[in-house]
């Protein structure tokens, strides 16, 4: 038995490019019988000659934050109701606006395709394993190395970093070129393909498949569009525990690098969630940044480094491990740590002798629960820290680390001692 049509409630429509011809025969009747039908003014086209004379036809566009309570007082006074949206409304689409505005029993909904399950077919690609994302976002220009939660292209970008599969819907400004770019930028070569879908279901459309980067990224492609994004997984790289040769640095050695050991325990201490926000100290090669970035992959690192050579050679491990969420400043703390976001996690390498300074504006950024650590290698800057941890009524301990690497001496081992580092720890408690 089909369920019967619901009283008072927001049919919520999907449709595609073909029009009143795609619609299931439960969605034109709900169209049929509307009194008032809100929409684009695109999609509102393709039905306006199929519905009666009497209906009104709502332009959504620049009014999206007033339509539930057009909508709200349109039930209150008796009247049927639609939405007509673009594929399914359940996708990267308006059905979870409207439902947290209105209540999720106030919208039926009687979704379409999505463009991407079309775009898949087309390309005879199977999809239950696609990460789909969505650009269709504000121009925010050319991606750039370094750049910020703020870009339109970045949820994109860290979808790419994490899945092989990658699906999404696109805007007028952040187009496939515009992506293609992006890749290339973030150096991504010939192991990647989009395959391009563009106008689907109407006369023209057209498909663009398999595409490198290189040369989707000249190319002009016709408007409303979707990609999808393919690359070989990522060879099984550890998010943890580098060895030290893996990053770039000065030598011979004597660039700042946080030695391995250090760094594993560092790491830990600053317990991060997937998602945390980072701030990198005195960032030297990048060592610590860089993991913190892998394990937060949904999060951000900011790093700061004053020496331009440690500065060069932390971009260019971070260009390597393609780390689209870093971003490094070459300038002495605190400089430009004011426009930086709340931290969960703060890591000292280096602290540029502004020690005092830094741990008291730090102290006062941290969110509840954040944590600083710090690495110290002098006795004189681990008294200041703890000195002026003391003053600010935080507590505190200290792990001293002294680890011993073997080395060959003719047919035999001996073990080498580091350098012992003072990692201490801070942490504040929920507000």
């Amino acid at each position: 038995m089909k369920p019967a049509e619901k009283l008072n409630t927001c049919a919520l429509i999907g449709i595609l490019d073909d029009g009143w011809d795609g619609l299931s025969a439960a969605a034109r009747r709900r169209l049929a019988r509307a009194d008032l039908i809100f929409g684009a003014g695109r999609t509102l086209e393709l039905i306006r000659e199929h519905v009666p004379a009497s209906t009104t036809l709502k332009d959504m566009k620049g009014a999206l934050t007033q339509t539930p309570a057009w909508i709200e007082a349109a039930l209150g006074a008796g009247q049927r109701v639609a939405m007509i949206a673009t594929g399914d409304p359940l996708c990267h689409g308006i059905a979870g606006f409207l439902a947290g505005k209105l209540g999720a029993g106030k919208i039926e909904i009687l979704p379409a395709p999505t463009t991407l399950q079309l775009a898949f077919a087309r390309f005879r690609k199977p999809w239950q394993d696609v990460k789909i994302v969505s650009c269709h976002s504000a121009d925010a220009g050319e991606w750039a190395v370094g750049a910020t939660p703020d870009h339109g292209l970045y949820q994109a970008m860290r979808a790419i970093a994490r899945h092989p599969q990658v699906a999404l819907f696109t805007g007028p400004d952040n187009n496939p070129a515009r992506l293609a770019r992006a890749l290339l930028t973030a150096g991504y070569g010939d192991g990647v393909r989009l395959s391009v879908a563009s106008r689907l279901l109407l006369p023209d459309e057209a498909l663009f498949p398999d595409l490198t980067p290189a040369a989707a990224a000249t190319m002009e492609f016709p408007d409303p569009n979707v990609v999808l994004i393919e690359r070989a997984p990522d060879a099984r790289a550890p998010a943890f525990g580098l060895e030290d040769l893996e990053y770039i640095q000065r030598t011979p050695e004597k660039g700042l690098i946080t030695k391995q050991e250090a760094r594993a325990v560092s790491l830990a201490k600053l317990r991060l969630a997937a998602d945390a926000v980072v701030w990198d100290i005195g960032a030297g090669a990048g060592s610590v940044g860089l993991e913190a970035a892998r394990l937060a992959p949904h999060g951000h690192v900011w790093a700061i480094e004053k020496n331009a050579g440690d500065a060069a050679n932390a971009r260019a491990n971070a260009a390597r491990f393609r780390a689209t969420n870093y971003t490094l400043v070459e300038a002495r703390a605190p400089a430009h740590l004011d426009a930086w976001p709340d931290p969960d996690a703060v890591f000292i390498g280096g602290s540029g002798g502004e020690l005092d300074e830094l741990i008291r504006l730090i102290l006062g950024r941290l969110k509840p629960q954040g944590r600083l650590v710090m690495n110290f290698v002098t006795i004189e800057n681990l008294a200041t820290a703890t000195a002026a941890l003391a003053v600010a009524g935080a507590t505190w301990d200290v792990v001293q680390l002294q680890a011993s690497r073997s080395q060959p001496i003719l047919d035999m081992h001996r073990l080498a001692a580091q350098n012992p580092v003072w990692i201490v720890t801070t942490h504040l408690e929920s507000s």
